[in-house]
Order: C-alpha cells, then structure tokens, then sequence
C-alpha cells in the first residue's frame, strides 16, 4: 500500500538535492567550523555561504543569523533572552492564544519568574487585531510575539501592521515563522521586525536545524554559554551539515512551488467541503498558508479519522505534532471560539509540493465513507444524521 503523507505542517520529506549538498559534510568535509587549519575553515566557509543565503531571503544582514537546533529553540531564545535582557526596563510581554506551545509554555513559565504576560484574543478566523496590540501596550511593555503562519489552521497574520505598532512605540517584536517561511512575504525590514524564527524540517530541509534573525543591536541574553560561537550568542559546535541542507533547502524554495501548493490546497477545500456538516477552520484565500488545510466535522473524533485514514495509508494529523500526545481540544481551535465538542472533530491535512494530484483524488474517495462510518457510530450525531450517512459507503 503506497503512502500518502499529508502532514507536512509537522515536518516534510528531506528534498534529495538537500541530501546530497549535505552528504560531503559528514565524511569527507567534516571539520569543526572553529577550527583553524583547513579542514575546518572548510567547514567554517560552508557556514558562512549558508548564512548569507538565509539572511538575504529575508532581506537581512549576515551576522544577524543566528543557528540553532530549531524552532522550539529559536522561540525559546526570543522570549526568554529577551525579558531577561531587558528587564530593567519592564516585566511585561504580549502574545496571543494561537501561538505554537513552546511560546506559550515559555510565557507561562516566565510568569513563574516575575512577568506579566497578556494573550491576547483573535477573531473567528484567528486573526489578531494591530488595534487591540497598542491597546495591551503599556509603559512596562517590552516584548510582542505574535506568529506569522499558525500551525493549526494556517491563518497568515498582518506582521506588517503589528510591526509598524511595535516600531512606533518602541517595543520589540518577534514572530514565529516556521511554517511560513518560504510560503509567503517575510522581509525583516518592510515589516518591521526584530527577532524572526525559522527552521528547516519544515521546507524540505533536515531535522534538528533552525535559526533566529536577532536585528543588530537588540540587547539580547544568551541561552546557551560556551565558546562563544554564533556571535556569542549561542555557544556549541555548530550542525555544519544540517546548516548547509537548510541554505540548500532555502534555495530550491520558489513562488512556482507556492502557486502549485494553493492550488491543490483548494483543490481539496472545493471537494472536502462536500462532505455534509463540515466547515474550514481558519481563514481562507491568500490570507492562510498556502499548504495547510484545516476541517471540522460535527459528530465525530478527528482523532478516529486520522486512525481509518492511517489504515489507508493515508498521514494526517488533528494539529500540532508537538501536541499529538494530549488528548485535550486544540488550543487554538478553542481560541476560535469552536466549543470543545467541535474541536475534537477536527482533521488537519498539510501538502507540499510533492503532493500530487492522484493523492488528494485518494484522500478525497474514502475520506466522506470515513465520516459517514464513523457518524453512524457517534453517540453525538443526530438520528437524521445517522439516517442520511446510511447511505454513504465504506
């Protein structure tokens, strides 16, 4: 049975081209990039070239690319360095209710050491109000971290605009940009921002590999103390292999990947909207990634869903990777304003430009006698409900 994997939004498959720019820096270019005789500046010029390629993707300036081993890391760094390096001016930090865990977590534990964390609320499509971000600013304000591309539903945010809120009044601001990154508009400078998180399993790069755009002199304070690599900023020998598979991965990266990706996408809303009592969690058109889909079917588990899809051989996901273990609803579906009832039926497919059409056609002929099989089972669906899904096969 040939897979189909539609959870890309949880990691996607290492481009070959990436495998091979990688392989020379496991055997034969193996140096430490600290090193000074040539095998290490061999690696040390491999860094350096991966660097300048990731910072002029987002239109920033070399040395304010920082690597680290991901994106958990990179937000961890933002949030953390930022209110410890700053808080002789203020205790106070604005984020929002859809951020991925480890901002969320990271907030909740800095709580634990003496700030104010204000989470702001979003509309019925998850968007944040720039408005309702000055309105939270106040004089002990020093840091907004708000996420470019959510995880869960897609919903692309206006950085532009909240950026230009924090620029006026001289707030820092950090967005997390992991899954957008490569699928839409991010430029350090048109849109405001200071710290940006980005990692490379999520555009056809290796795992284990990320980074934080840090803007040149903002006060910052290390996670990580050491030998001082990464401009002193974050000490430990640095994944030459993995750093050069995400500059490859960055590379490969186009707007024709983006066009074909939206057009599956919709593809796939067109015909998964047929299915009855279904509804598209998050935004839709050019406001929401252009690879991520995101449903809610009344009456049934998603997590059921993702088990009859599995045994197709069919990957999906209910939401976050990082989340999968808890059986609780979607932390960002509920900030929605979807009842807990509702959030537990919700099913998140995530494509790539790998995803071809024969795929989505297969997902799209046994996902409605999926929901049709399993609403027939639910205690939660409605005898007229139970009456019309006799008719849906298996």
């Amino acid at each position: 049975m040939k897979t189909i994997y539609l959870d890309n939004g949880a990691t996607t498959m290492a481009d070959p081209k990436v495998i091979e720019a990688m392989k020379p820096y496991f055997d034969d270019k193996f140096g430490n990039a600290s090193s000074t005789h040539h095998k290490g500046q061999e690696a040390k010029m491999a860094l350096e070239e991966a660097r300048e390629t990731i910072a002029k993707s987002i239109g920033a300036r070399y040395d304010e690319i920082i690597f680290t081993s991901g994106g958990t890391e990179s937000n961890n760094f933002a949030v953390k360095g930022i209110a410890f390096a700053n808080k002789s001016k203020g205790n106070h930090i604005i984020t929002t209710k859809i951020e991925h865990d480890c901002i969320l977590n990271a907030c909740k534990w800095l709580e634990t050491q003496g700030f104010k964390v204000t989470y702001l609320d979003v509309d019925k499509e998850g968007f944040v109000d720039p408005k309702q971000v000055e309105k939270a600013i106040t004089k002990q304000t020093i840091l907004v971290s708000v996420i470019h591309g959510n995880n869960e539903i897609g919903t692309i945010q206006d950085i532009r605009a909240i950026g230009e809120v924090c620029r006026k009044k001289e707030i820092i601001f950090h967005t997390d940009a992991c899954q957008s990154y490569t699928k839409t508009l991010l430029d350090v400078k048109k849109q405001s921002l200071d710290l940006v998180t980005i990692n490379s399993h999520k555009i056809h790069g290796p795992k284990g590999v990320g980074a934080l755009y840090v803007r040149k002199g903002t006060k910052i304070t290390p996670l990580n103390h050491g030998g001082g690599h990464e401009f002193a900023l974050r000490s430990g020998t640095e994944n030459v292999s993995g750093i050069v598979g995400f500059a490859k991965a960055v590379k490969i990266a186009g707007s024709s990947h983006i066009k074909q990706m939206t057009k599956m996408r919709d593809y796939l809303f067109e015909n998964v909207l047929k299915i009855p009592d279904t509804a598209v969690n998050g935004s839709t058109g050019d406001r929401r990634l252009c690879n991520n889909a995101n449903f809610s079917f009344k009456y049934v588990e998603g997590e059921s869903i993702g088990a009859y899809l599995d045994a197709k051989g069919i990957c999906s996901s209910t939401g976050s990777a990082c989340s999968s273990h808890t059986l609780e609803p979607s932390h960002v579906l509920m900030a929605l304003g979807m009842d807990a009832e509702d959030a537990h039926g919700s099913l998140r497919l995530s494509i790539s430009r790998f995803t071809t059409k024969e795929e989505i056609d297969k997902l799209i002929e046994v996902l409605p006698g999926i929901i049709s099989k399993l609403r027939k089972m639910s205690p939660l669906a409605k005898s007229d409900t139970k009456d019309s899904a006799d008719s849906g096969g298996w």
